[in-house]
C-alpha cells in the first residue's frame, strides 16, 4: 500500500521492542534502515541479516542516546553511511592508491578500477552508492590523460548484478528471477565474467586500450 525507495530511515532502538518490527516493516516498504542501538548489539545485528536477507539495504549503528554527546555520536555516524563512508571508500580511496604507488608504476603498467551498471542504469536505493561508481568513470578518463605519457594506462570494468557474498539480491528468489529478464545475457553473473574482463585490461593485450569502462553486465538494462 505503501513504499519507501529510495529513502533512509533511522530507527532510534530498532534492535528490540517496538522498533525491531518498525525496522523490518520500513525495509520491506523499500527503505534503506539504519538500526539503532545502545548496548544490545547481537540484537541489532540480526535485525540487520534479517533485512538483508530480504533483498534491502540495513546497517547498525550504536550510541547511548542519554549520553549529552550520543546524539551527536548518532548523527555522525548516520552521515557516514549514507554518504561519506562510500565516498572515501569507492572514490577517494583509490584515486590516493594510485596517487601512491606512482613511484613504482612504470611504462607499461594498468589500473583497472571497478565501477557498476548503477553509474549509468537506475537502481532503487542506490542513489549515494551509484554517484560513487559515477565518479569512478571520471576519474579513469582524467587519470588515463594524466598519466598516457608515463606509458599508463588507466580503464574500469562496470560489472551488473554478481552472484557474490555481497549481493543479497541475486541470492533472493526476486533477484533470481528478476536478474535474467533485464539482461540479453540471461543467467545471474558469475565472479569469473567479471574477472577475465579485468585480466584483459590488465593485459598487454589491451595495450592500446586507457580511458574506457567496459560493461561486463551481461548486456544488463540494454
Amino acid at each position: 500500500m505503501f513504499e519507501l525507495n529510495g529513502k533512509t530511515a533511522l530507527v532510534t532502538g530498532g534492535s528490540r521492542g517496538i522498533g525491531r518490527p518498525i525496522a523490518t516493516t520500513l525495509a520491506a516498504a523499500g527503505a534503506r534502515v539504519v538500526v539503532h542501538y545502545g548496548t544490545s548489539r547481537a540484537e541489532a545485528e540480526a535485525v540487520v541479516e534479517q533485512v538483508r536477507a530480504g533483498g534491502r539495504r540495513a546497517d547498525a549503528a550504536s550510541a547511548d542516546l542519554s549520553d549529552p554527546d550520543g546524539p551527536h555520536r548518532l548523527a555522525g555516524r548516520v552521515r557516514e553511511l549514507v554518504g561519506d563512508r562510500p565516498f572515501a571508500t569507492n572514490v577517494r580511496g583509490p584515486f590516493f592508491l594510485v596517487q601512491q604507488l606512482l613511484p613504482v608504476l612504470g611504462e607499461g603498467s594498468s589500473v583497472v578500477f571497478v565501477s557498476s551498471l548503477v553509474a549509468r542504469a537506475a537502481v532503487p536505493n542506490l542513489a549515494a552508492y551509484a554517484a560513487t561508481k559515477g565518479a569512478i568513470g571520471t576519474l579513469v578518463v582524467h587519470l588515463a590523460s594524466q598519466l598516457g605519457g608515463r606509458g599508463i594506462r588507466v580503464n574500469a570494468v562496470a560489472p551488473g548484478v554478481i552472484d557474490t557474498d555481497m549481493s543479497s539480491f541475486a541470492k533472493t528468489e526476486q533477484g533470481r528471477s528478476f536478474t535474467p529478464g533485464m539482461q540479453s545475457m540471461q543467467r545471474i553473473g558469475q565472479p569469473d565474467d567479471v574477472a577475465v574482463a579485468v585480466a584483459f585490461r590488465a593485459s598487454d593485450a589491451a595495450r592500446w586500450v586507457t580511458g574506457d569502462v567496459v560493461r561486463a553486465d551481461g548486456g544488463s538494462k540494454l
